[in-house]
């Protein structure tokens, strides 16, 4: 009988959070599978895969190599993870702003506003790690260009959700085509990530903000 407990690095990401109650040899007696996964979402995102060394990762996470292996599989398999980790968490809070927005083009022009005003130091390390991943792979990694086609379809859905609601509450013509705005959305939010990690200023960002936002009218 195969046990519960088994942590392959084959298993799937769902399927090792459904077995985080197993204890392993090695692994802190309070692991945080969620708080490791943060931990090495955070290095890769300021440094880059490339740039991220195991010892990186397992400061970051807090394991010792082998619980890092047992858990996650080899670094780009901990990559792929950490991907997929911050993909579902932007889109998971733009949903929420959205859904708490009193107007759908209040929320698209907040989120691009916040993002112009991101401070300088934090902006320059980081950038957009979607992107950021895009820009470092091309096509080398099928896995990881699927994840990332799957990231950016992923926020697509929530703009076109939000366009379409701006079109039913009269912000935006109604003949306009709901999905190219997003796809336009999306490439704007990584590309503005991405100038401001190049030192853009912040007077600089907001405008570039004001004509984007004009072009949705």
């Amino acid at each position: 009988m195969v046990s519960p407990c088994n942590t392959s690095p084959g298993l799937t990401f769902w399927t090792f959070w459904s077995h985080i109650g197993c204890m392993s040899v090695g692994r802190p007696l309070q692991f945080d599978p969620r708080a490791s996964l943060e931990g090495a979402m955070e290095a890769f995102w300021s440094r880059g895969y490339e740039a991220t060394s195991l010892q990186d990762l397992l400061a970051a996470t807090g394991l010792s190599k082998s619980s890092l292996y047992r858990e996650f599989g080899d670094k780009q398999q901990l990559f792929a993870h950490c991907l997929d980790h911050y993909c579902r968490r932007q889109a998971e809070a733009m949903h929420q702003r959205l859904e708490h927005s009193d107007s759908a083009l209040g929320f698209i022009e907040q989120l691009f506003y916040n993002i112009a005003d991101t401070p300088r130091n934090e902006a320059q390390r980081r950038g957009c790690l979607l992107m950021n991943t895009a820009s470092e792979f091309g096509l080398s990694e099928p896995e990881i260009t699927d994840r990332v086609a799957s990231g950016k379809a992923a926020f697509a859905r929530v703009f076109r959700a939000a366009v379409e609601r701006a079109q039913g509450e009269g912000d935006i013509p109604a003949e306009r085509n709901s999905k190219a705005l997003a796809d336009y959305l999306v490439s704007n939010m990584s590309g503005l990530r991405n100038l401001l990690k190049t030192g853009m200023e912040r007077r600089d960002a907001r405008a570039v903000v004001a004509t984007m936002l004009a072009a949705l009218r």
